[in-house]
């Protein structure tokens, strides 16, 4: 294990020397999410003069980035008498550059200033029929990328090669968090979207996870499953009943309608029974561009079976982490019932030590044991109504 920290600007310029001294590091990546990472460092002068605002962390593991992207929390000194004598301790929190990105949201009009906005109410950006793949890149391109207003642009960030996956999308967005645009482009296919820094770019990429259920397997048995919880229950709707078209009490020339679109999970009714909800989709007019079935779709990820699986692997010399599977492939994880579960790798941690090594581990699973919690969701949904109303 070899593990290199260095400093940069915002420009990617390589700052002072590399960080050494370090007590601690861990860094979690997530599957379409900015990671999570923390380092600790005795406070030395010139390392106080490094972790500042505006910088970056870069953490070079085996000689290849395993993650870049600004220090969010620069600086957090402790000192005391007993246990911190000396300069002592610096804790400075970062991420990916995926942060950078996450920090927009989708203008309507993104050739013209925020004030400069169209003043129609129910003005938005709409991409129609088109890949998701090239949607994602597109919505990131014109809001922080290089064809975004000189305001607006991230440093150093430009567009990777097209990975050429993805079918074809609607998404229609106005003052949405970019990232959650992205996230609805991208969840029919099961895309996945990143950064990473390739020499003095950040490259905004987009890929298709990988299937290796039978080449990435964890269990007691291998050596390489650490903690496992498995729970399944109902679905929480089987049935996405879609309400669309304008609203009908609003007075209109020709009389507003409504549409209706509904989204049947065939294989969870049979398994269970009927369940059905309604997702309100009022100012949408018709299903001409497969929106009213995209959010029905949509709405499905979340509604299925909830099969809930929270699983913590750990690396082994014959399945490693970024070698043998990324972030958002589907894995498969064998119970020690003899059950074996198929699901996504979404977090891939690793933490280490000067003295003690390094150790990867993974979460597999979107579970409220895991990552993705119920109230995050309903936060989320509250979210996207909320925005649609504010569309209005």
């Amino acid at each position: 294990m070899t593990i290199k920290l260095l400093v940069t600007d915002r420009n990617l310029n390589f700052l002072g020397d590399p960080l050494d001294g370090w007590t601690k590091i861990t860094c979690d990546l997530n599957f379409n999410q900015p990671a999570a990472g923390s380092l600790t460092i005795p406070a030395r002068p010139e390392y106080v003069q490094l972790l500042q605002p505006g910088r970056r962390l870069v953490v070079i593991r085996d000689d290849e980035i395993w993650c870049a992207g600004p220090l969010e929390e620069p600086q957090n000194f402790t000192w005391d008498l007993t246990t911190n004598a000396g300069y002592g301790m610096l804790t400075a929190n970062f991420t990916d550059d995926l942060a950078r990105v996450a920090g927009y949201v989708t203008y309507p009009q993104p050739d013209h200033a925020f004030t400069a906005q169209l003043t129609a109410v129910d003005f938005t950006r709409d991409l129609n029929t088109t890949n998701a793949e090239v949607i994602i890149r597109t919505l990131v391109n014109e809001n922080c990328g290089p064809s975004a207003l000189t305001a607006r642009r991230i440093e150093r960030l430009v567009l990777d090669d097209l990975a050429g996956v993805g079918g074809t999308r609607t998404i229609s967005t106005r003052f949405e968090p970019l990232l959650d645009a992205c996230r609805t482009a991208a969840a029919t296919d099961g895309l996945g979207f990143r950064t990473r820094q390739v020499g003095n770019e950040i490259r905004f990429g987009v890929y298709a996870p990988a299937d290796r259920r039978k080449t990435a397997r964890f269990s007691a048995g291998l050596g390489n499953l650490r903690s496992v919880a498995f729970t399944l229950a109902a679905p929480l709707a089987t049935s996405e009943l879609v309400l669309g078209g304008n609203d009908p009490d609003e007075a209109a020339t020709p009389p507003n309608t409504r549409v209706y679109v509904e989204v049947d999970a065939i294989d969870a009714t049979a398994d269970w029974y009927r369940i059905e909800k309604l997702i309100d989709m009022t100012g949408t007019e018709d299903d001409s561009k497969g929106q009213l079935t995209q959010a029905a779709v949509f709405a499905q990820g979340d509604d299925g079976p909830q099969a809930s699986l929270a699983t913590v692997t750990v690396d082994t010399a014959d399945l490693r982490a970024g070698r043998d599977y990324g972030l958002g492939d589907k894995v498969t994880v064998v119970l020690p019932t003899g059950l074996e579960v198929a699901d996504l790798v979404q977090t891939i941690r690793l933490e280490a030590t000067p003295d003690g090594g390094e150790v990867v581990t993974s979460v597999i699973g979107n579970s409220d044991k895991t990552t993705s919690s119920a109230m995050v969701r309903l936060v989320r949904n509250l979210e996207r109504r909320l925005g649609r109303l504010e569309a209005r």
